[in-house]
């Protein structure tokens, strides 16, 4: 063998061998930064939480202490039981364990009950089931990231979001481990090459849509990508159709079927139209623009006589209820419906006509439109949902220099606008540093991982005052107006960040819709380059 082989054989035994250790390199960066991040959320667990703390509580208890007829029956505490049945499941496993804690925390009529005991046990549920959330970015970077670089900005990204450090260990919710689900069903489903794994992708998708139903708006980019992945042009589509629809029929009869006969009170429980339009704080959507617009409309109106005995605080009382609009038509459920269907529709269409759209980047992308879409239009959206959009877009700003910029703008008005979540003045400090941590650590990684600024000038005036808004929010309202105005800083926070969003839909919108092969074929050779690359260093 010559010397120039030699050399060669050389180079390419090191580099698989390089290869081999990359995933094991990986694997240790996220056990490391998930235990760094979870000694964060342990350090957070004495301080405020919401209500949601006693709903999670009172299922507990419900799942516990009563017969199963009765778990979407019972009204005896106003928060009810409105999650679908495998959440219920989940609950009534976590009870069989709480009981060992505290016996009082599993009964039904201790409403508002709280010891040290439970809330160590809860916060300490919440921070296990993250161990899903990680599970689901190491299954995801293993799929999306095509260079350990870019995997580690999407495991920093992804495992130190702030949204969901504010909402699951302060606030109180489980979204990490039903976010940890998606990623995990994204990932197996974009294995267009691995049949078992597209449908343990499909299972896992309808497992998390039983446990939290409003994952059903991203459900038709799942329907199109795996009928255009999966089922179509392979030959066996009524054979791979029905192996679908056997797996959703499965978990839906598993989860529904225990509570058949009480199908009509679950349905209502799972879609209480009567809650109004929008939630007690409005989320930063098109409808927080939209009532902008009508409360402006009605003081002028009133100033010019127009409104006689016109309520001054429509939507603004901080109650969950129906709303009527003094000036402008008021929305109903059909009518979020229909806007939302439209929002998503342009998205879907070219993920199934266009035949360049059928990859792994376009199926993320949908999802994160789709999820922007019901975000944007919805009925009765809460704030918490924008993360729906923001940690599916950590794997393509990881690898994308538009979707980081889109991220970067995102994330820093979405995590603003959950910030009112904390409303203790004690928290104002650690609002701030959370915010400004995530917003310039963020920038730093993406900047550095693309080699170049993102944001251009006039989203960088928007970006900026972002942290001002908080101290408004929190402080500066306070001095300026006292007791005066009290839903103002709430408004002013929604409508700034619903202006941020807005653009961001539009924006990604425009950067996938004007997407060809071409411009496919120039990320794709670039890519192999920033492969090159990160391969050298």
């Amino acid at each position: 063998m010559s010397t120039e082989k030699k050399h060669l054989k050389e180079v390419v035994d090191t580099s698989a061998k390089q290869d081999e250790t990359v995933p094991w390199r990986l694997d240790g960066i996220l056990l490391r930064t998930f235990l760094l991040v979870t000694c964060v959320k342990m350090l957070l667990i004495p301080t405020y939480h919401s209500t949601d703390f006693e709903v999670h509580r009172n299922w507990l208890a419900i799942t516990y202490s009563l017969p199963l007829k009765e778990w979407y029956v019972n009204t005896q505490s106003p928060w009810t039981l409105d999650y679908p049945p495998l959440f219920a499941w989940f609950e009534y496993c976590l009870s069989q364990m709480a009981v060992f804690f505290d016996p009082e925390m599993v009964k039904v009529e201790n409403l508002n009950y709280v010891s040290p005991n439970t809330v160590y046990f809860q916060r300490g549920t919440v921070i296990l089931a993250d161990l899903i959330f990680a599970y689901g970015v190491r299954e995801a970077g293993r799929t999306f990231c095509k260079s350990a670089n870019s995997n580690i900005v999407f495991i920093i990204l992804s495992l130190c979001n702030i949204g969901l450090l504010v909402v699951d260990h302060i606030h109180f919710q489980y979204n990490g481990f039903l976010l940890g689900i998606l990623l995990i069903s994204m990932a197996n489903v974009s294995m267009i090459d691995k049949q078992m794994s597209i449908l343990q992708g499909a299972a896992w998708f309808a497992v998390l849509l039983n446990l939290k139903h409003l994952y059903i708006y991203v459900a038709p980019a799942y329907i199109i990508w795996l009928l255009k992945s999966y089922c179509l042009n392979s030959g066996k589509f009524f054979k791979r159709i029905f192996a679908l629809g056997f797996i959703v029929l499965t978990v839906l009869l598993i989860s529904f079927g225990p509570f058949r006969t009480q199908l009509p009170q679950v349905m209502s429980r799972l879609f209480p139209f009567k809650r109004g339009l929008v939630h007690s704080y409005w989320a930063a959507n098109g409808w927080a623009l939209y009532i902008g617009v009508e409360k402006v409309l009605s003081v002028i109106w009133k100033r010019l006589g127009w409104l006689k005995d016109a309520k001054s605080a429509v939507m603004t009382g901080g109650l969950v209820q129906e709303q009527t609009f003094l000036i402008l038509p008021t929305p109903t459920p059909i009518v979020t419906f229909i806007f939302t269907f439209l929002a998503i529709l342009p998205a879907l269409w070219c993920l199934f006509c266009k035949k360049h759209y059928m990859n792994p980047k376009y199926f993320i992308r949908c999802i994160v439109l789709c999820a922007l879409g019901s975000f944007m239009f919805g009925w009765h959206v809460h704030e918490k949902a924008i993360l729906t959009a923001i940690v599916p877009l950590c794997i393509l700003a990881a690898t994308d220099e538009e979707d980081a910029r889109t991220f970067i703008i995102l994330s820093s008005a979405g995590h603003t606008a959950l910030l009112p979540l904390l409303y203790p003045n004690n928290l104002f400090p650690l609002k701030i540093i959370l915010s400004l941590t995530y917003m310039l650590s963020s920038i730093v990684f993406l900047t550095s991982r693309h080699g170049k600024s993102l944001l251009q000038l006039h989203e960088w005036l928007y970006v900026i005052p972002l942290p001002l808004v908080t101290i408004y929010e929190t402080v500066l309202h306070k001095l300026l107006f006292s007791d005066r105005l009290p839903f103002l800083p709430l408004a002013l926070t929604s409508i700034y960040c619903a202006i941020g969003i807005t653009y961001c839909w539009i924006l990604y919108y425009c950067i996938y819709l004007r997407n060809n092969g071409r411009t496919d074929d120039k990320t794709t050779s670039k890519s192999k380059r920033q492969r090159l690359k990160d391969k050298r260093s």
